[in-house]
């Protein structure tokens, strides 16, 4: 008997980075009545990209794609738009309130290898540059987070003083 634990194993074979592209989708499935959607991913990876949308595009479905991927230093071009095709992995009914009403994960079909080779430097710098922000934070974010309990404990300090009945000394 195999001890199950809590966690998945993680079934992605490419890094994703947590970052809003502006991208749009056109379907031809004949349900969807050649929507286009316009939006921004919400993380992406050399595999495929998930995004919020207003549509239901069903699984299994094709759709192009357009990201506009920003420039990447070391790259020549300012901002670049990837046009591909993918293909609907999951499209399910979002749960969360003012979000638009559907979750769509895409996996790219068709992508050349140059094409992937860029995604996936532009996943690593996005999340180098993650890595940095939060390692160069986490000082400001002490120190900040120091000032406001000695604020605090001044401020506290300070009310217990104003609340104290004063005392009248004879003479």
């Amino acid at each position: 008997m195999t001890k199950r634990s809590g966690r998945r194993s993680e079934r992605r074979k490419t890094t994703r980075a947590d970052v809003r592209l502006s991208m749009r989708l056109e379907s031809n499935a004949p349900e969807t009545d050649g929507a286009q959607v316009v939006t921004e991913s919400q993380n992406i990876s050399a595999s495929g990209v998930y995004c919020m949308s207003s549509h239901y595009l069903p699984p299994l479905s094709k759709v192009a794609l357009t990201i506009v991927l920003p420039r990447v230093p070391g790259s020549r071009a300012a901002k670049e738009l990837i046009k591909c095709e993918g293909i609907v992995v999951r499209c399910e009914q979002s749960a969360k309130r003012g979000e638009r009403p559907y979750q769509l994960a895409c996996m790219f079909s068709n992508l050349d290898d140059q094409l992937r080779q860029r995604l996936d430097a532009f996943v690593t710098w996005r999340n180098l540059q993650a890595l940095r922000a939060a390692a160069s934070a986490t000082p400001r974010a002490a120190s900040r987070a120091r000032r406001t309990r000695a604020a605090v404990t001044a401020s506290r300090t300070t009310t217990r003083a104003a609340k104290a009945p004063r005392r009248r000394t004879l003479h």
